[in-house]
């Protein structure tokens, strides 16, 4: 009999106490409105910076190997290659996997004004090979012929020449031959040192004929990066004289940027869940200025501080798990939305964003709520029932 109404009390207590829970939610509506809204722009924030921060790594990866040559033919033995054979590679090749490629042939010519760098290749493939490429002048969409040439921009402040202006090259005396300058190339890096020439034109000049240093493609990568490694093996077991591979574009200096843009995530996401703690601790502190007189009751009727801090913190957890909810769902948008915008691809969602979204949330949800309940609990209970 003492057992079933301990039962009973049991019940009844628990059923108070969840009345209290709902009711102090429902009266101070607006407020917890502001606790909640704080909350899911935390966890929104923390959900997709989080979601990009695992995901960067492969977007970018893929954005650099998609961007420009990624894709290099050289000989075995580090000499010359043959035009033929790679024309043979190309027409092998699965279809549509190679989307332009040009041999690239470099030597020394003499200049009216010094040595100079000669780079014979094909300019129709420059757009798609090299679309960094800053320009100054005819922009490249066809190839070249044996009267034009673009020039280094280097190369060419340091021979005072500008577009529209001649240079001349010599063999001898007797054999020399004269190029108008259609275009200056910026290209950040030995580029910008070298007269680019049509391929053909550079394989005559140097007595290389049908020869070349190597050969760069721009491969699709639209089956990942196997693809282009499966590519590759084949060219090496068909052709043991040359050697192939994808272009490795992430480099050490890129990854240095990589991780400061990360750094720059990390920030920004601690800089909204400390504006989103400190909301939420304002906000509580107000509610719990407001309850003064109710955790002054509970108290003057026995209530322990366990009680009102297990009163507290169940309002706070209830708050917190439906802005996690929401915040897990918009941040998840809002990843897919960073992802379209600069990667043109939607993020993946790796497994560590959940916990972290959760964690942190929680976290930010209970730091705040420590010195509202310490208000709580040092409430004088004869001061606030007599109005004090």
């Amino acid at each position: 009999m003492v057992e079933h109404k301990k039962a009973d009390n049991k019940v009844a207590n628990s059923s108070m106490f969840w009345r209290l829970i709902f009711r102090a939610l429902r009266l101070r509506l607006q407020r917890v409105l502001i606790i909640f809204t704080a909350l899911t722009v935390g966890a929104s924030i923390v959900t997709a910076m989080a979601a990009v921060y695992f995901d960067i790594n492969t977007k970018m990866s893929q954005e650099l190997r998609t961007f420009g040559a990624n894709f290099y033919i050289g000989s075995a033995d580090g000499g010359m290659i043959n035009e033929t054979e790679l024309n043979v590679i190309l027409q092998n090749a699965p279809n549509d996997l190679v989307t332009a490629s040009s041999p690239y042939l470099y030597g020394v010519a003499r200049s009216d004004l010094e040595k100079i760098v000669l780079m014979g290749v094909n300019f129709d493939a420059m757009r798609i090979l090299a679309p960094y490429w800053q320009i100054t002048g005819s922009a490249i969409n066809v190839n070249f012929d044996d009267r034009n040439a673009m020039i280094g921009k280097t190369l060419a402040e340091r021979l005072h020449l500008k577009v529209g202006d001649s240079i001349q090259l010599s063999k001898n005396a007797v054999e020399k031959h004269s190029f108008t300058i259609k275009a200056i190339v910026e290209a950040g890096d030995a580029t910008d040192n070298m007269l680019l020439v049509n391929l053909a034109f550079a394989q005559n000049w140097l007595e290389k004929e049908s020869l070349a240093n190597n050969a760069l493609l721009n491969v699709k990568n639209e089956q990942g990066e196997n693809q282009a490694e499966q590519f590759a093996e084949q060219i090496m077991q068909q052709h043991s004289d040359l050697t192939a591979r994808p272009i490795r574009k992430v480099s050490a200096s890129e990854g240095q940027i990589l991780d400061k843009i990360k750094g720059l995530m990390g920030l920004i996401s601690l800089v909204i869940l400390v504006l989103a703690t400190l909301c939420v601790n304002t906000t509580l502190i107000a509610i719990v200025g407001e309850r003064a007189k109710e955790f002054a009751l509970q108290k003057a009727l026995g209530a322990k501080k366990s009680d009102i801090i297990h009163q507290i913190s169940t309002e706070i957890f209830i708050i917190a798990s439906g802005a996690i909810i929401t915040g897990l769902c918009l941040g998840y948008l809002l990843a897919q939305v960073l992802g379209l915008m600069v990667f043109k691809s939607y993020i993946d969602m790796r497994l560590p964003v959940l916990p972290i979204t959760i964690v942190l949330s929680l976290l930010v949800a209970f730091v705040a709520v420590i010195i509202p309940t310490r208000r709580a609990l040092n409430i004088n209970v004869a001061n606030v029932l007599k109005g004090e």
